[in-house]
């Protein structure tokens, strides 16, 4: 078998905004270096070391890949450990998926976290079509993942694939993460790029979608040429920030980025159906299968954010505060993509199960890169 370096000029690895070092090879991370230093909490480092949307991307004959990873997955206490998927497309049609198993696991357990250590695997995709075809091979979006070796037929060719498609960057919640998917490159940004052939920067961070600056620089500095940014269900379900807070930040978030893409198109979507918080406060918290409300008495409402009253504020931003001097501002309605109608695919009340998912994805093609969408072509 012929070995690729990480550094072989013709292969693209897209999604990543750093390629770290480690002792085994290169661990693609969604966020650049130098926002360790800024991060809050370990959590959100976490979140950006788990490859959605990341992929790999090449054009070769060879009948045969062959990867070497280490992923390092995630279980909570009393739940199964979270499936790692690795999905392979052969000229954008989903060819293969594959599970890994024998990985790291972080092990979390009411507040205490943990390490149980585990060994690379290696995936082996065969009985590829004959000729030169365009591959990716989509890391899984619910773990970090240490690339230690890429392998190809000895004397397969091996050419780069070069992409003239827009680039979209996507900011989110869980939702946009995506680890409720079957796949990789079913998430629903995925789905939906594939629909619009658009080229995908996944920033969907599970439970870490908080407005964070450090994220506004990147998405700032990035060659993006179209941004969404789907906000506000993470900010209710750790209850970090009220009205008085909430709405400066959006206007901060937007401002920075403007700084340096002035016209570039940006879609901003507010949360999709939350039953349990549409008319009521945060925080949510885990019950069961599902998610439940904290209540607090009456007196601490005032300026806490409900779904419904997120989606006020952030059509307001956009369609009243800053739409005089920003034609390149849109507002969609989370309900627009999924909404009370979809309820049965909501299994925990919180997060799409893999078909609701999908159809978010469908929809957002259509309302943001239709022939009427913001990003229309």
């Amino acid at each position: 078998m012929r070995v690729i370096g990480w550094q072989d000029p013709a292969l693209t690895i897209l999604g990543a905004q750093d390629l770290r070092a480690t002792r085994g090879g290169i661990s693609p991370v969604r966020l650049p270096a130098w926002t360790q230093a800024q991060m809050p909490d370990a959590t959100l480092d976490m979140m950006a070391r788990m490859t959605s949307g990341v992929r790999l991307v090449f054009r070769t004959d060879s009948p045969v890949v062959e990867l070497d990873l280490l992923e390092t997955g995630v279980q909570v206490i009393g739940t199964p450990r979270r499936a790692v998927t690795l999905d392979l497309r052969v000229n954008g049609d989903l060819f293969d998926r594959r599970d890994v198993t024998a990985g790291t696991t972080v092990m979390v357990d009411e507040g205490r976290v943990w390490i149980e250590r585990g060994e690379a695997s290696t995936v082996r995709f065969d009985g590829l079509p004959g000729g030169t075809k365009e591959l990716e091979i989509w890391l899984p979006q619910s773990a970090s993942t240490e690339l230690q070796a890429l392998r190809l037929a000895e004397d397969a060719s091996f050419e780069r694939l070069v992409s003239t498609r827009r680039r979209w960057a996507h900011y989110g919640s869980s939702i946009s993460h995506g680890m409720e998917a079957s796949g990789p490159s079913e998430t629903w940004p995925a789905v939906a790029a594939r629909l619009a052939g658009v080229e995908l920067s996944n920033l969907g961070l599970a439970g870490q979608c908080m407005l964070d600056s450090l994220v506004a620089r990147t998405l700032r500095d990035s060659d993006a040429d179209l941004i969404s940014l789907k906000l506000g269900i993470n900010v209710i379900n750790a209850d970090t920030m009220r009205e008085r807070v909430f709405v400066p930040a959006v206007h901060g978030f937007l401002d920075t980025i403007r700084d340096r893409k002035p016209e570039t198109p940006i879609l901003v979507a507010s949360p999709i159906i939350c039953p349990v918080a549409e008319a009521h406060p945060g925080p949510t918290l885990r019950a069961g299968a599902g998610v439940r409300i904290v209540e607090r008495p009456d007196d601490l409402h005032p300026g806490a954010l409900s779904v419904q009253r997120i989606r006020q504020l952030l059509s307001g931003i956009v369609e009243r505060r800053r739409a005089a001097g920003d034609r390149n501002l849109h507002y969609l309605d989370g309900l627009d993509l999924f909404g009370e109608a979809d309820a049965r695919d909501l299994p925990d009340g919180l997060h799409p199960n893999p078909a609701g998912l999908v159809r978010i994805g469908q929809r957002f093609a259509e309302l943001a890169f239709g022939s009427e969408g913001p990003f229309a072509a």
